[in-house]
């Protein structure tokens, strides 16, 4: 059996869209399964609307996913160029082979290809059985001298030895006018396998570049981690069929195939996305994921050049890691540890201040801070739970008012935590601070 080879033919047309992501992943996954070669090839032919900005998009988000590839731009191999504006010798030579066979005639400045007018018929590995017979010649070469895409794809995929087509069902109506194509040329057909499209998230339609959420390249600014996006990409259309969703890569290579995508078409659901991310950022390495929230904040000019001091930055992220959300909800998350500048959520205030003699609770607590264990969260809830048991009162009554008066909020990371992470100065000063001006 041939070693597989698959390809992903984006064009840098525009803004990469998590449709030709989703193409990419299964064409990537499906080499990797199979110890396969995964092709980049770039289809720049339209020089009216390239873009070496969408070009280098394109190679960003690309390795920004992981999904590596082993014969393009590159990366060389033994079938380039793998920019279709750099291969004009290689048409040129399968035309004047197709013209030799007579299929070709002129008409109106335009090269046309002659059909043959009989069925095509395809085993797709994912759709069945496909037939349909064109009914008319097509151009192949335009009256300015460029040739069209079903002839270059064509030319492409027997010259790069493709032997499996992955792509998206859009492309199906395609198919018989490159099998016929390819016939033409005496060339083996390749496996075909279209895969589901993806419907925008509301209403009917296939997502396109316009609907929200629909870029890569935003996820990526967001601060979304790659692995949840590959891991929420795989599952549009592609099921391990065991109800679970949350995988780790190797184990979607190792149970990646065709016949397990569906046919039916997947709806993107950016609710899902966010949750998958979550999920992943809350299992993260905390090394891992004190990096990746560092370099976000940053570039995000977030401490304006101030940087905090790194085993302080460390213990602040690991201490929100299991409450945020997204990394991107650190920035909101995070400020009262680095400034005593916060304000105070006057709703919060209101619940606080609604029962028992919160104030008299905070002083209490403040007179025992000099003596309190700061060493751990541990140390700390004893010093809340003694307070509690002397006074008569709940540990509630002095955690809410407390919280309150450190972070101006009434939600945050563990309390106990947070009173460590603080340390005692900035706990003394804050709830004198709050004592002063309640």
């Amino acid at each position: 059996m041939p070693q597989v080879r698959v390809r992903f033919a984006p064009s840098p047309t525009g803004f990469f869209h998590i449709g030709s992501a989703r193409t990419a992943l299964f064409n990537w996954l499906y080499a990797r399964h199979n110890g396969g070669v995964f092709i980049l090839r770039v289809e720049d032919t339209d020089q009216t609307r390239n873009s070496d900005e969408f070009l280098r998009l394109i190679y960003d988000s690309l390795r920004w996913l992981g999904l590596d590839w082993d014969e393009g731009p590159g990366k060389g191999g033994d079938f380039g160029p793998y920019r279709q504006s750099e291969r004009a010798s290689v048409y040129k030579e399968y035309l004047e082979r197709l013209k030799a066979s007579g299929r070709t005639y002129e008409k109106d400045g335009a090269l046309y290809f002659r059909i043959s007018g009989e069925p095509q018929v395809i085993e797709d590995a994912i759709r069945g059985r496909v037939e349909r017979t064109e009914e008319k010649d097509f151009v192949i070469v335009r009256s300015d001298g460029n040739p069209v895409f079903h002839f270059v794809n064509v030319v492409d995929d027997i010259a790069m030895k493709v032997t499996h087509v992955i792509r998206g069902e859009d492309h199906l109506s395609n198919t018989s006018k490159h099998t016929e194509l390819f016939k033409a040329f005496g060339a083996p057909l390749p496996t075909y396998a279209h895969i589901p499209l993806i419907l925008k998230q509301n209403g009917p339609g296939k997502m396109s570049k316009r609907d929200q959420g629909a870029l890569v390249e935003e996820y990526q600014k967001r601060g979304f981690l790659p692995e949840a996006l590959v891991n929420f990409l795989c599952l549009l259309g592609w099921s391990p069929k065991d109800d679970r969703e949350k995988l780790p890569l190797a184990e979607i290579v190792r149970l990646f195939d065709l016949p397990g995508v569906n046919q039916s078409n997947a709806r993107f659901d950016e609710k899902k996305l966010a949750h998958m991310n979550m999920v992943y950022l809350h299992e993260m390495d905390p090394g891992k994921c004190f990096s990746f929230a560092r370099d976000y904040l940053k570039s995000r000019n977030y401490f304006a050049g101030a940087e905090p001091e790194e085993a302080y930055l460390r213990e602040v992220i690991a201490l929100c890691q299991p409450k945020v959300r997204a990394v991107e909800d650190l920035p909101g998350f995070i400020g009262y540890f680095f400034s005593d500048e916060y304000a105070i959520d006057p709703k919060a205030r209101e619940k606080v201040f609604s029962k028992g003699d919160p104030k008299a609770r905070l002083g209490e607590l403040l007179a025992a801070l000099p003596q309190a264990d700061f060493s751990s969260d541990t140390t700390l809830e004893a010093l809340i739970q003694g307070l509690a048991a002397q006074h008569a009162a709940g540990t509630g009554d002095y955690i809410h008012p407390a919280r309150l008066a450190l972070s101006g909020t009434a939600v945050g990371p563990s309390f106990y935590g947070l009173l460590r992470v603080l340390g005692r100065e900035r706990v003394e000063r804050r709830i004198a601070r709050f004592l002063a001006t309640a």
